[in-house]
């Protein structure tokens, strides 16, 4: 086996530990300070634990500003606070949010919102006597333009880069032209970078509004003693109801702890102290689950699991742009493709939590997936091909190296021992993965292990990742991708309104994808929701974003 780990990457993993030790060291002082506080509650107080939502990010949340809400542990949190024109249900169908309706002019690429006029901010005291104000137009035109201002510097700045015009008709009309078309973009409005923010208290709290962000979600913000508690309160002016007529949300609190690992985490929901945990890790994996994907026995009396197909496609890259002659070769790319057995790997490595990737790069659950001819497995095709590309270049002894951080490496090793049998020498690069985000982007690594998790519920999203001209930085194409072919059809695409027709098109596009190889698909992940019984209403959905007006607890039974 080989196996390399960088000297500056112990220095790294050391501090790591060091500022792990000091976390745990303040939540466990936090929790015994809160145990004994709680001691002197009355039977009455201690008894609302089942109007409180309580979950752990083992991720660190960097901000609670939505225009920085660029991964998952910052959208969660965000998704409580805000909201924007549009949403989306648990079946990415596009619903109403703070815009009641909406029209699009297609001859000139404009879109006209009408919101609604019963949304309120937060109270907060930038609104001085009043306490609070309701949403208009002009909010939303200060909020979008917000995201392409240099001295905010927010990540999501590019979901405007086709924006030509974003401008308030009026308190209660919204309209946004595009420079050129773009069919995704209406389903792009339900990024949490699109939330409406107030001015008056982004200029107020300034780079504090990371901590004290205001906005017009079911909860509001409360405390947040960084990396070890943050909380949220019901928001009692909240515009939306259910179906019955009763006020959004039900829960009175959100409570949300940083264990910085899984481990703790799982033992925090065994012992029935956080409500729910997403996601499948290698430390709990055997504990919580059969290796067919089924709960433990042990555990259906009290625990829900949810799945569904996750927008995310889990995969290898090759950079193009490398000179070194074994990802230059077609031949070698195909072979290292067809070479493992991805059902085995799926079935034995993610207990069974996924789909194997044996058709293109789009994921299964999205529209544009469809089961074009992949990779299988066939070891004497792969071990063919090895011979030919030997016999072609002369070299004899051809290997790679696969940049990965620690939390694949299991499934790196299956790799590397299955490549090793039909004639590939591979070397693991184990990494940070902070340092892996930064080698992959800069195109220092030949392999890299990724993942790509829709933006959007749109295939476009994958596809942009082979469009030439989105080579890194400028955009999201890892490998320097490049075929004629492929970036006509993806521009013939952006021009087409109907998704049946533009499906067509992305098949066309998958399909090159899989013949030139300038990726590995690995398996198309699963959403995976581990809750409590006491829990209801918490649904899933393939983008796994967190949604908590819905949810209800059961009481304790006495």
């Amino acid at each position: 086996m080989y196996f390399r780990l960088r000297t500056s990457d112990y220095r790294f993993s050391e501090h790591i530990l060091m500022k792990k030790a000091r976390i745990l060291k303040s939540y466990w002082m936090v929790l015994f300070l809160t145990a004994a506080f709680s001691s002197c509650e009355s039977d009455t107080q201690s008894n609302r634990d089942h109007l409180v939502f309580r979950y752990n990010e083992h991720s660190n949340i960097t901000s609670l500003d939505p225009a920085f809400a660029r991964n998952p542990q910052n959208i969660w949190p965000t998704n409580q606070l805000f909201n924007g024109l549009v949403q989306f249900d648990d079946s990415l169908n596009i619903q109403p949010d703070i815009a009641k309706y909406w029209e699009i002019v297609d001859s000139t690429c404009t879109y006209y919102f009408t919101l609604r006029n019963d949304v309120y901010f937060h109270r907060n005291n930038v609104f001085g006597i009043a306490g609070t104000r309701t949403v208009n137009a002009y909010d939303f035109e200060y909020s979008f333009n917000r995201l392409t201002d240099p001295k905010v510097a927010s990540p999501g700045g590019w979901a405007l880069n086709n924006v030509e015009l974003v401008t308030a008709e009026n308190d209660s009309v919204l309209k946004i032209i595009l420079k050129q078309p773009f069919p995704p973009f209406i389903g792009m409005l339900g990024m949490r970078y699109f939330s409406v923010v107030p001015q008056e208290a982004v200029e107020f709290y300034g780079n504090d509004f990371r901590r004290n962000p205001v906005g017009t979600g079911p909860f509001q913000f409360k405390l947040w003693q960084e990396n070890v508690k943050l909380v949220f309160r019901k928001n009692p002016i909240y515009f939306e109801k259910d179906e019955n007529g009763e006020q959004l949300p039900y829960l009175e609190a959100v409570a949300i702890t940083f264990l910085p690992d899984k481990q703790s985490e799982f033992l925090q929901f065994a012992q029935g102290k956080i409500d729910f945990m997403s996601g499948l890790d290698n430390s709990y994996k055997d504990e919580i689950l059969t290796t067919e994907g089924q709960l433990q026995e042990k555990y259906k009396d009290r625990v829900k699991l949810l799945t569904i197909p996750y927008l995310n496609t889990e995969y290898l890259g090759f950079f193009k742009g490398s000179k070194t002659p074994e990802i230059q070769s077609l031949l070698l790319r195909q072979a290292i493709n067809y070479g493992f057995d991805r059902q085995k790997m799926v079935t034995y490595l993610r207990n069974g939590m996924g789909v194997p990737a044996i058709y293109g790069f789009i994921p299964k659950g999205l529209p544009g997936f469809n089961e074009i001819e992949g990779y299988t497995y066939q070891p004497k095709r792969a071990y063919q091909l090895v011979e030919q590309y030997k016999t072609e270049t002369g070299d004899t002894n051809p290997e790679i190296i696969i940049g990965t951080n620690s939390q694949y490496l299991d499934i790196c090793e299956y790799i590397q021992r299955e490549l090793e049998k039909i004639g590939i020498k591979v070397t693991i690069d184990v990494m940070p993965p902070s340092t892996l985000r930064q080698m992959k982007s800069s195109g220092e690594l030949d392999v890299f292990r990724a993942s790509w998790v829709a933006d959007y519920p749109d295939a476009e999203n994958y596809l942009s990742l082979f469009y030439s001209p989105n080579f890194t930085p400028r955009g999201p194409n890892y490998t320097h991708f490049k075929n004629a072919t492929m970036d006509s059809l993806y521009e013939e695409a952006l021009s087409i309104t109907s998704i049946e027709e533009r499906k067509l098109i992305y098949t066309k596009m998958d399909s090159i994808i899989i013949a030139e190889a300038p990726v590995v698909p690995l398996y198309y992940d699963m959403a995976i929701r581990f809750v409590s019984k006491k829990v209801s209403g918490l649904g899933i959905n393939p983008q796994n974003f967190l949604f908590l007006k819905r949810v209800r607890k059961m009481k304790d039974s006495l």
